[in-house]
């Protein structure tokens, strides 16, 4: 590539650090322009809801690189900036203030932000959404008045912050409309065993339940009334019910979009040859599972920028990595690879009441479609081998920690 050549990548975040990395590491040393609507360097989100709030990492600990590092590697960082429009054609990306970017080729890492509700008190002062450190910051100073929390939503954001919250001794109710906790990515089976977990740590699961409302006094939240007439008593309410990509950008632009985010090929290439788009808003075509996948995790914004930077550079290369997520729970830490929308059974191997297990998910042949390892911390390469396998296996032998996972020879 030509020292005159400019790549633009838009949104600030892991993975807009990362592809700017990973062209600089590829010998790219054309103008790199990052893009950034946070006033902040670009920093990982999943302490958000675990270390930070807890108290034992704080925004440097897991900012991606420092200013210098930008400086050294000559990347025009515009921290604070917005792209409002985006011209194929032309080549050109427009920012807020007015002032044009040229590009040849273009990434997209614009991520997601939290989701609203349309419910009464929504925007009260005291309602918290948990996307951004300063929305963390906010939460965690609500936090340290010692307010009851009251949670609505029962998913990873949500039942982090219950657990980072409980274990700092605030009182937590949290209201899910599902039957179970976590039920959406791990199913009945897993989302009871995180009900029990949280349980025995004091939250007051109201599962099966709406919010009707809000409740505030003086435009400040005072709890939640539930679709049942109840009541929760809680000056600080994090609402936490998912997560909406930011693709107007793309869509604007006329990018194909579809299954809720920007529709790429397996290389991370969008409808127009000279954008790519990665992290939680690439919609990707995988080569191993033959379907197309978004998922707004954290492994996708690390490792996605690297196969995009080499396609930008005229490179091949495809994403081909098994979705991979974790979390931090109380006492409890789990690894989870693999992608399960729908599987005839879940096989428990190990000590399940005492929360050292591992658990597969299977489809209607016995493949292996997903795994995850809670509290063991060694044989997850193993498990993506036997998911890559496709290979039927039989349940019971599976379930028998005294007999080696197929491929594998005992430790």
């Amino acid at each position: 590539m030509s020292a005159s050549t400019t790549f633009v990548i838009v949104g600030g975040g892991l993975a807009g650090a990362k592809a700017a990395e990973a062209l600089r590491d590829k010998g790219f040393d054309g103008r790199i322009v990052l893009v950034g609507e946070e006033r902040h360097l670009p920093y990982e989100r999943p302490p958000l809801s675990k270390e930070f709030l807890a108290g034992k990492k704080s925004l440097a600990d897991f900012t991606v690189n420092t200013q210098q590092w930008y400086r050294d590697h000559d990347v025009d960082l515009r921290a604070g900036a917005r792209a409002t429009s985006l011209d194929p054609a032309g080549h050109t990306v427009v920012l807020a203030d007015g002032a044009g970017l040229n590009y040849d080729k273009l990434l997209l890492a614009t991520g997601s932000r939290s989701r609203r509700v349309p419910i009464p008190g929504a925007d009260a002062h005291g309602v918290h959404y948990l996307r951004t450190i300063d929305d963390a910051s906010a939460l965690d100073s609500a936090l340290n008045s010692g307010a009851a929390l009251a949670v609505v939503g029962a998913g990873w954001i949500g039942m982090e912050v219950a657990a980072s919250a409980r274990q700092r001794g605030i009182d937590v109710t949290v209201v899910e409309s599902a039957a179970l906790p976590l039920s959406s990515s791990l199913g009945p089976e897993l989302g009871a065993i995180f009900a029990d977990l949280h349980r025995e740590h004091g939250v007051d699961l109201r599962l099966g339940s709406t919010v009707a409302e809000i409740t505030t006094a003086d435009n400040a939240a005072t709890g939640l009334r539930l679709g049942d007439g109840s009541t929760i008593s809680a000056a600080a309410v994090l609402v936490a019910v998912g997560a909406q990509p930011n693709i107007e950008l793309a869509q604007q632009a006329g990018l194909a979009t579809g299954d809720g985010g920007v529709l790429v090929d397996a290389g991370l290439r969008s409808s127009d040859p000279d954008i790519y788009a990665v992290g939680d808003i690439a919609a990707a075509q995988h080569p191993l599972l033959g379907t197309r996948i978004r998922t707004e995790h954290w492994a996708n914004a690390l490792n996605q920028p690297a196969v995009a930077a080499s396609g930008m550079l005229g490179e091949d290369g495809e994403y081909d990595a098994l979705p991979y997520f974790f979390t931090d729970q109380y006492d409890l830490g789990m690894e989870y690879v693999g992608h399960a929308p729908s599987y005839s059974r879940v096989v428990f191997r190990g000590d399940v009441g005492g929360r050292e297990f591992s658990s597969f998910w299977l489809g209607d042949d016995n493949r292996v479609l997903a795994g995850m390892n809670v509290n063991i911390w060694e044989g997850l390469d193993d498990i993506k081998a036997l998911i890559r396998s496709q290979a039927s296996i039989d349940p019971d032998r599976l379930a028998d920690p005294k007999t080696p996972l197929p491929g594998t020879t005992a430790r």
